[in-house]
């Protein structure tokens, strides 16, 4: 895979929300961060693994998701990683420009020149690894003589849910196809989707490609050059936190907002397709999530805590409760902490239009989950009613919550599990289990995890308000405002 490029580099997307996948996916903790499919890795560590033989890969993150993508990678890698963050999502022609950006930037510093980069969602299941490597072989080696790469999948169905790639021919080796595109096209209507597949011309638009960074800059500034200019500059001018690239905000804001497919692939003259068949799927729904799980004897997926009686087809996913279902059939269930989601199987497409009317009537479950996830760790609200509410709070090894105050509440700690540091004013105090601290309001204090274990507490809040906004830093181990 190396023969044409001494560097290859696997650029990894992961600014998504996955709305499609409410309850479990939120924008505050998105499907690409999430053991969706039974593994123990997340969707974002499945897809660096798949490339674990190729250089560090850069990847493109949203801000609000920073620490959990770098934890997540901290997990399964100790390579030097570039993790970009997107100020603001803009689409995927701007996120692969600056990745093209950092792809070059890194090879001048070894002396290395036009890497090749490989471009994938954070968000794929790919079944068949053997399969995905033999075709990313045949894409390397059409990048390396300049040609801009693609994938089309194989189709299975005829899928309304996805984009097409018509190719301008049919496979004629199935060991090393490169097929030139005729044209791409858009999600279809079921009645064409038919003739799609029929036509054998056709494949599902994979969203995964290969090329040089410096050939896709090259088109980009042919094609649109408005989206190279501003991308340039934001990452030009990017600076270092402590493990993330920071893109120039004001730069960046000021690209214009493009898929790669409409900026560039459409245009080019330079696309080629490699057919991928390889149990690919982009688990875009809770049906395509039911679809690639093990099933039991009578087509259902059961995850956690369900029983099930006389039921078919269908998808239990328990996160928080028993889920009992007797008698039905094509269902999907997904219950979580705050939320519970039931689905007939072939209307899951429709969950958007629920987060879109959870978001008009202003509410918040769109946007994170009970349990709400920080470097540190992550606390979930375990009770409240006037004037006071209670959390549950998880303090990881090492981890340090921020030095800060409250104006409108005060706190009071009981240690369940290990051992907490608590600065509080010019005290510094080491509670043991069963033991308790009270934080009156307008006191500064910090709370730290000294052990090797994670510290559990419980806190309980009082006051006229009781909001998260409601906090005032002075020292931030992680570099929060």
């Amino acid at each position: 895979m190396t023969a044409h490029s001494k560097l290859i580099i696997p650029v990894i997307l992961s600014g998504g929300s996955g709305t499609r996948l409410w309850p479990m996916s939120r924008k505050a903790y998105p499907k690409q961060l999430l053991p969706l499919t039974g593994s123990k890795y997340s969707m974002l560590q499945e897809t660096a693994l798949r490339v674990k033989k190729l250089a560090a890969p850069i990847i493109i993150a949203n801000e609000d998701h920073r620490f959990m993508v770098a934890e997540q990678m901290q997990q399964i890698t100790d390579k030097k990683l570039d993790i970009l963050l997107e100020p603001i999502g803009k689409n995927t022609a701007p996120a692969i420009a600056l990745a093209a950006f950092a792809a070059l930037n890194r090879a001048s510093s070894t002396d290395q020149v036009d890497p090749i980069i490989i471009v994938l969602p954070a968000d794929h299941l790919i079944a068949d690894e053997k399969a995905f490597h033999a075709a990313l072989k045949v894409a390397v080696e059409a990048a390396a003589e300049e040609q801009l790469v693609t994938f089309g999948i194989v189709p299975t169905h005829p899928e309304t849910g996805y984009g097409y790639i018509k190719a301008a021919s049919k496979i004629t080796n199935k060991e090393k196809t490169i097929l030139p595109i005729e044209k791409f096209v858009e999600k279809p209507e079921l009645a064409i989707a038919k003739k799609y597949l029929k036509n054998g011309n056709y494949y599902w638009n994979s969203g995964m490609f290969v090329f040089k960074a410096s050939v896709y800059l090259a088109e980009l500034e042919k094609y649109n050059r408005d989206i190279l200019l501003s991308c340039q500059k934001a990452y030009e001018k990017a600076k270092i936190d402590l493990d993330f690239v920071r893109v120039d905000k004001t730069a960046f804001t000021q690209s214009p907002e493009d898929s790669i497919d409409y900026a560039v692939m459409e245009k080019t003259s330079n696309a080629v397709m490699v057919p991928l068949d390889a149990g690919w799927s982009d688990l875009g729904s809770w049906s395509s999530v039911w679809d690639v799980m093990r099933k039991d004897k009578t087509n259902n997926v059961v995850v956690d805590d369900v029983i099930v009686n006389d039921c078919n087809n269908s998808l239990f996913f328990a996160e928080n409760h028993l889920i009992a279902a007797i008698g039905v059939d094509d269902l999907v269930v997904v219950d979580t902490t705050d939320a519970l989601l039931i689905s007939r199987k072939d209307r899951v497409q429709d969950v958007k239009k629920i987060v879109d009317q959870i978001k008009a009537s202003k509410r918040t479950e769109h946007l994170i989950h009970r349990r709400v996830y920080r470097p540190w760790g992550s606390y979930e609200g375990i009770g409240e009613g006037k004037r006071y509410q209670v959390k549950r709070i998880i303090v990881k090894p090492g981890g340090s919550l921020s030095l800060q105050m409250h104006h409108h509440r005060a706190e009071h700690w009981i240690v369940v599990v290990g051992t907490a540091k608590v600065q509080k004013g010019s005290e510094e105090i080491l509670l043991s289990e069963n033991e308790s601290i009270y934080i009156p309001l307008g006191e500064k204090h910090r709370l730290s995890n000294p052990g090797k274990l994670p510290l559990e507490l419980i806190e309980v809040q009082s006051g006229e308000y009781l909001g998260e906004d409601d906090i005032v830093r002075f020292e931030d181990t992680y570099g929060r405002k």
